[in-house]
């Protein structure tokens, strides 16, 4: 599990640093440039996300189960997850939807670790979804707080709500009735 665990650490690290230490990030930004400094941010991304990858399996098997969920809460994590992909995209194509959620991706990820906390639970899932839960909740509660970066997307248009949720739920589709089982090696509805 502590591979896992590391990967975790590096990645939400990186990801907490403009939330715990706003002045470093930017200070790093300054000298490195802001170009290498994001190409620095990603590789150590990269190397946190790839590290979560590789000990999920002994993690996954390493752990015990907490809680059995019942059925029902299949249901819902599926209905919670309906617009996850459509408000990932929200955050690159700007428009009313991302208007409304303020922080589309930070909302995605809200529901997407809250969704998988309430279906059965065993440790490595509890610390995975958890830990992006607490991060996510933590950078929204930061965002007051610091001033707003801009974020590379296109213009605002209506045309983009259309393309946010009918690529996102076809997106939804794809992962949960194909990629999901696939990739994570979980049918989220059986198969």
């Amino acid at each position: 599990m502590g591979t896992f665990i590391a990967g975790l650490v590096v990645f939400l690290g990186i990801h907490s640093l403009a939330i715990v230490a706003p002045g470093l990030r930017d200070r790093l930004a300054a000298r490195l440039g802001e170009g290498p400094w994001k190409g620095l941010y990603a590789l150590v991304s990269i190397a946190g996300f790839w590290l979560i990858i590789s000990g999920w399996s002994e993690a996954r098997a390493a752990s015990d189960v907490l809680w059995l969920a019942p059925t029902w809460t299949k249901h819902l994590s599926a209905t919670l997850l309906l617009p996850v992909f459509p408000l990932l995209l929200a955050a690159y194509l700007p428009g009313r939807i991302a208007a409304a959620a303020r922080h589309p991706m930070l909302l995605a990820t809200i529901l997407w670790a809250a969704a998988h906390l309430i279906t059965t639970l065993y440790t490595a899932k509890l610390i995975l979804f958890g830990a992006f839960l607490v991060w996510a909740v933590a950078d929204w509660a930061s965002q007051a707080h610091r001033r707003p970066r801009a974020i590379p997307r296109l213009p605002a248009s209506g045309v983009n709500d259309v393309v946010v949720v009918v690529a996102g739920l076809a997106l939804y589709a794809g992962f949960a009735f194909w990629a999901h089982a696939a990739w994570i090696g979980v049918a989220p509805f059986g198969r």
